[in-house]
């Protein structure tokens, strides 16, 4: 595959804006393909969840094909502009964020798709992308940028041996990522049980709620809670709330720094992570602990999203200045029930952003003001022993993806140059 040839990106695909969409038409009508959606993805998911009211004729101009390539437009930082999301199927009646640019295919026989949903999120055309960046006060990608770069493609043969391959694996992924989210939905079911709807068991092994168990009127709430529960705000039981670093990056070396990328639906992907530069003492409170919370707290798509440490890489993992730390004080509250409490309020968390002039950031004050209830710790004892088997295994899954990830991103270069082949 080592037969390389040169093509202009303008040459093989026309490049359009998405739709810009108003408040009005969000959450209703036809199926949308939004930032976060293409940020996190390579491939369009089978089914787009998000909702946009759009007209016949919006939907024609901003219609989703197969061969589409996507590209997130705009970010705070270079290193998140320019991810791209392919579709391999047409999308009925579908348009697309007024954040991304479309890039469709002019001819055929020259890129295939599932090889290009690979080639563009490889470090080498990353670096290309990035180095072309314009950064004012967020790096954003015009079509000027688009007029001067060239793909480097293998003949259409190997590229579609490639690509199959590389989806495979990446199929695996995706089927571990399903499983980890079915996993954690049981877990979810099980708080919510206990900790929501109050029916854990009680001494007689009996839903404590449904049994009569005592209730108590909670003014911090205003609603019940179990007798001898108390409620804390966030600050109150924690013993860090703070950003990251603020990271000097290295090719090698340092430690290990997540960023926004890595904060995925309520999991941490270390396959973006970078490397920082400057040491850090090992008592220091930014060094990530199994079951820390981290909260994006700036961005576009991504802000508001939480996950807990289930797993490190290594020893030495932070987060950067984008995202939060908390930390629970394991002398008031037990770490895995925080964690889990963290994840239900999402969605409060998300809504909580505020800002002007283009910036979206979430406080710190926002996050130390959260109220907790504390539950007896018997109870949340209980809790971790049924939740143990069930993080174990989502970070199993967790841990495969990562040695797959790292398989599919050295097969990539090394099909492309001739020193693997696909018999």
């Amino acid at each position: 595959m080592s037969n390389l040839k040169r093509y202009r990106f303008c040459d093989l695909y026309t490049m359009s804006s998405g739709i810009s969409s108003t408040k009005e038409q969000a959450g209703h009508g036809s199926p949308f393909l939004s930032f976060s959606v293409t940020f996190n993805n390579y491939f369009v998911p089978d089914e787009l969840t998000d909702l946009m009211a759009t007209s016949d004729k919006e939907k024609e101009i901003y219609s989703i094909k197969s061969g589409d390539i996507f590209l997130t437009r705009t970010s705070e930082v270079v290193d998140e502009l320019a991810m791209s999301c392919v579709a391999i199927k047409d999308y009925a009646g579908a348009s697309y964020s007024g954040f991304l640019k479309r890039l469709r295919p002019t001819q055929t026989g020259i890129a295939y798709s599932k090889f290009m949903a690979f080639y563009l999120r490889s470090p080498m055309f990353r670096k290309t992308m990035t180095n072309n960046a314009v950064m004012t006060l967020r790096a954003s990608l015009n079509e000027a940028i688009f007029s001067y770069l060239y793909l480097l493609l293998p003949d259409f043969d190997d590229q579609i041996t490639a690509g199959d391959l590389l989806y495979l694996l990446n199929e695996k992924i995706e089927l571990n990522n399903r499983i980890s989210a079915e996993l954690e939905a049981m877990a979810k079911i099980l708080y919510d049980y206990w900790f929501v709807q109050f029916d854990f068991p009680d001494a007689n092994g009996k839903p404590y709620k449904t049994s009569g168990g005592k209730m108590v009127y909670n003014p911090t709430l205003k609603r019940e809670i179990p007798e001898g529960w108390e409620v804390n705000e966030l600050s109150e039981v924690t013993s860090a709330i703070r950003r990251g670093v603020s990271p000097k990056y290295t090719e090698e070396g340092g430690i290990s720094v997540l960023n926004q990328k890595c904060v995925r639906e309520h999991r941490i992907s270390f396959e973006d992570a970078r490397r920082h530069q400057a040491e850090i003492r090992t008592d220091d409170d930014r060094l990530l602990k199994i079951f820390d919370v981290v909260v994006n707290s700036t961005g576009v798509g991504t802000l508001g999203r939480v996950a807990f440490v289930k797993r490190l890489l290594e020893e030495k993992t932070t987060v950067d200045s984008h995202v939060s730390i908390v930390r629970a004080d394991r002398e008031k509250i037990s770490p895995q029930y925080l964690a889990w409490t963290m994840i239900r309020y999402q969605p409060i968390i998300e809504a909580a952003a505020n800002g002007s002039t283009g910036q979206v950031e979430l406080s710190k004050s926002f996050l130390e003001n959260i109220n907790v209830v504390i539950p007896a710790e018997k109870i949340t004892f209980g809790f971790e022993n049924l939740a143990n088997p069930i993080v174990h295994e989502m970070a199993t899954r967790e841990e495969e993806n990562e040695r797959l990830i790292d398989l599919r991103d050295w097969l990539l270069p090394m099909l492309m140059n001739g020193q693997v082949t696909v018999i």
